[in-house]
């Protein structure tokens, strides 16, 4: 089976490559990004974009506004996005879930909850012993 192509926006340096090793012990490829504009550029730039996963609050374009405009691009607009939200952010999270967002996780989430839910929203099953 080929990976599928996770489109990772985490302004968190260290909580990105968390997301990333844990989501490629599955068959997932991983490409991360720092902010919601260039989340934006990504998902303009790869075709193969299978899922999304956006932290809400970035620098710039946040995750709300960069889910508003998954949803409203014809060609992205039933793509799988998990968001991101820290404790707390009981608004944005009505809001995110509002605009269609999937899934959501709360920080600090379980890496392994991450990517049985990044495998239930793509159809996936996990490699043995990932």
């Amino acid at each position: 089976m080929t990976a599928r192509h996770v489109l990772v926006a985490e302004d968190e340096p260290h909580i990105a490559r968390l997301i990333a090793i844990k989501l490629e012990t599955g068959p997932f490829r991983v490409t991360t990004v720092g902010d919601g504009e260039a989340a934006l550029a990504a998902l303009a730039a790869h075709d193969d974009i299978a899922l999304v996963i956006l932290d809400l609050m970035m620098p710039g374009v946040g995750g709300l506004e960069v889910l508003r405009q998954v949803r409203a691009t014809p060609a992205t607009r039933s793509l799988p996005c998990i968001v991101l939200t820290a404790t707390g952010q009981d608004a944005a999270h009505r809001q995110a879930r509002d605009l269609g967002a999937n899934e959501f996780l709360t920080k600090p989430f379980s890496p392994k909850k991450l990517l049985a839910t990044a495998l239930a929203l793509v159809g996936a099953e996990a490699r043995p012993g990932g």
